[in-house]
């Protein structure tokens, strides 16, 4: 399981890098989406994963460390993925208005001799 995560991760982020290297905002746009997911899948994966197995669970007795994940992870990720949202937002508002103004959504602001 761990062998598929990390290709997962790779090929997001990867992918994330190529649409990058675009010169569409769109693209470009698209390729910050995909490097954001691959992070949090990376973080989240830190905080160990199991399956049958609750995040927190109350049981008497003292806690065996071992049993649970870790709720840090889980919980900077619900972060992120927030704030990639309003991110994310915030570069579409200002992609529309820059193609508004040019007219292109190529990163230089005018269309390549073709």
């Amino acid at each position: 399981m761990e062998a598929v995560i990390s290709i997962a991760i790779g090929v997001l982020f990867g992918s994330g890098i190529w649409l990058i290297l675009r010169p569409r905002t769109f693209q470009i746009i698209t390729g910050l989406m995909l490097m954001s997911y691959a992070v949090n899948l990376f973080i989240f994966v830190m905080g160990r994963v199991w399956i049958d197995k609750a995040p927190l669970t109350l049981k008497p007795g003292l806690p065996v460390l071992g049993d649970y994940a870790d709720p840090l992870s889980q919980a900077l990720v619900l972060t992120a993925i927030v704030i990639g949202f309003a991110t994310t937002a915030l570069y579409l508002v200002i992609m529309i208005g820059a193609r508004g103004l040019t007219g292109t959504d190529h990163v230089d602001g005018k269309e390549p001799d073709a």
